[in-house]
């Protein structure tokens, strides 16, 4: 029975997020627009190193290493990141969307996009680039069900599980709101 009850806490409270959630991301489209923030790249440089042979003499270091240098081919150009689709894009920006109104598990935020029409090829992408900390998610979650019930240790642990978080991500999200 208990374990019904949580399910109908957390049932009904998710639901009202996803209406809330849905209302906005509505309103977002037909609102008209203003400035809309892409999707940052993230771009990594590589280094090259130089080999120097063991302990050269003071005027022997500055020709070895001018000679090493001179003699290291360059490093090709690694091949730009393909383009993401209008799925992979759209997908995103939805991820991004509902994370900026309500707190969401991976698993559950792949799910909500996947019942938004999503393909879970396209919701996975997205969730897995939007930039989550999923720890920081945990204990919004966690907070948000204090606000409206309550819960001893164990059993917010319990609905964050089950809401999808892991073990270590619930806990993480109560040791955050005080327990």
């Amino acid at each position: 029975m208990a374990d019904e009850t949580k399910k109908k806490k957390g049932g009904c409270l998710k639901t009202v997020i996803i209406v809330v959630i849905v209302l906005a991301v509505l309103g977002a489209l037909f609102g008209g627009g203003g400035d809309k923030e892409q999707p940052k790249t993230d771009t990594t440089q590589t280094t090259q190193t130089q080999t120097v042979d063991p302990q050269p003499t003071k005027d022997e270091s500055s020709a070895v290493v001018e000679d090493e240098v001179a003699q290291e081919p360059a490093e090709p150009a690694e091949p730009a990141a393909p383009e993401m689709t209008m799925g992979q894009k759209n997908a995103l920006k939805s991820a991004q969307s509902y994370l900026d109104f309500a707190a969401f598990s991976r698993s559950g935020l792949i799910e909500q996009l996947e019942f938004e029409g999503y393909s879970t090829e396209d919701a996975t992408y997205a969730v897995d680039n939007c930039g989550a900390d999923w720890n920081e998610q945990a204990a919004k979650s966690a907070e948000s069900y204090l606000e409206f019930s309550s819960f001893s240790r164990d059993g917010l642990i319990e609905q964050l599980e089950f809401e999808g978080f892991t073990h270590d991500q619930a806990v993480y999200g109560v040791t955050q709101v005080g327990y």
